[in-house]
């Protein structure tokens, strides 16, 4: 079976350290079982996705040491996706919807008032072909939903075990909204399928939006892939953590002097009952990887913790590893070794190499 897994990211924001636990577990999964690793940008909201973050995005996978295989947009693939909703049209699975925002949340206000689950009426499946014209006349442009089988789907779930959801209690979910905006699982399915993904491996709050997925691959007649849901990050408060945290954005750690090796050495233990590791390449990683030891439960991250750790791993860097960093501040050839035997347990970054080679080269003046 050719293995291919996915990192799928939006272009709406900095990558965090959630992102990246996402993104290392199927890369170290491709990369274990000897597949393919692909980086999918999910830019089908034009108005907010935008080139920097993409730049961005590219730029800290790069800094982390995670190749992809091959890179896919999906603004390129809106044809297909426009394909895929006409089929689903005339099997009936697709019906137009006519609700505005504020419509939809009074909705959903009465319902949770009454106590109820704020589950879609289906109220737009009993307009008739007068009453759809009288709201076109109005200016009225529909979203469209999916019109879900009411039954339990499951599955067993590489991390969670055995996953059953009865999608009676879940909304028919929008494919389209009413500008012409594709939204997550029609494209993602649709790319899953035509990328030939085999293992999907995302946060446990994708759990609901799996089971909607399958029912839809098995509606497209497509085979199922693996499906592997990770506990979420929290800060030490048990929050969630935001792409748009900016103290845990890659961008930041990466500019402050964090070591790539120190962040996947970490995120490939946490929610394992595994001790830290501290590892030099993803061969080590690699090698000491199993999916199935991550668990469930939600999982701290602490960013002092992280730093403890790079400057572990800086200390325990060989000397090949830094000899770039010594040629750039001056240090020669053949005082590398000596050098860096002498400096490496009194820096907590490689910006205070400088620091201690102007010291050595100087004397305290230079300081």
């Amino acid at each position: 079976m050719k293995i291919q897994t996915r990192f799928a990211i939006s272009p709406t924001g900095y990558l965090h350290v959630g992102n990246i636990r996402t993104a290392l577990l199927n890369y170290l999964t491709a990369k274990k079982l000897g597949g393919k690793f692909l980086l999918r940008i999910d830019d089908t909201d034009i108005k907010r996705s935008n080139q920097i973050f993409e730049d961005e995005i590219k730029k800290d996978l790069e800094w982390l040491g995670i190749e992809w295989d091959k890179i896919e947009k999906q603004s390129l693939r809106f044809e297909r996706y426009r394909e895929a909703l006409e089929n689903l049209k005339k099997e009936n699975r697709l019906y137009p919807c006519f609700e505005t925002t504020n419509e939809l949340d009074l909705k959903r206000k009465k319902l949770l008032n009454m106590g109820k689950p704020p589950v879609y009426d289906r109220s737009a499946l009993k307009l008739t072909n007068e009453k759809i014209k009288i709201l076109e006349r109005e200016g009225r442009e529909p979203h469209w939903r999916f019109l879900l089988d009411h039954q339990k789907i499951k599955w067993n779930d590489k991390i969670l075990g055995t996953i059953s959801v009865d999608l009676t209690s879940a909304s028919d979910p929008v494919f389209v909204k009413e500008d012409g905006q594709f939204l997550y699982t029609i494209a993602s399915v649709c790319d899953d399928i035509d990328f030939e993904i085999t293992h999907v491996l995302r946060g446990s709050d994708h759990v609901t939006n799996t089971a909607t997925q399958i029912q839809l691959l098995e509606c497209m007649g497509s085979n199922l892939p693996i499906y592997g849901h990770h506990s979420l990050l929290t800060g030490l408060d048990g929050n969630n953590l935001s792409k748009r945290f900016g103290s845990l954005a890659l961008r930041d750690l990466r500019l402050s002097g964090i070591e790539p090796m120190a962040l996947a050495s970490m995120m490939s233990s946490l929610g394992t009952s595994k001790p830290i590791q501290i590892f030099h390449t993803y061969n080590d990683i690699i090698d000491n990887f199993q999916l199935s030891s991550f668990s469930s439960t939600p999982t701290k991250f602490d960013p002092d913790l992280l730093y403890s750790i790079s400057t572990k791993v800086l200390h325990s860097t060989p000397l090949k590893g830094v000899e770039n960093d010594l040629r750039e501040i001056g240090v020669p050839e053949d005082k590398f070794a000596t050098f860096w035997e002498m400096a490496k347990d009194n820096i907590n970054k490689r910006e205070e190499l400088l620091e201690i080679w102007n010291l050595c080269k100087n004397g305290p003046g230079s300081i």
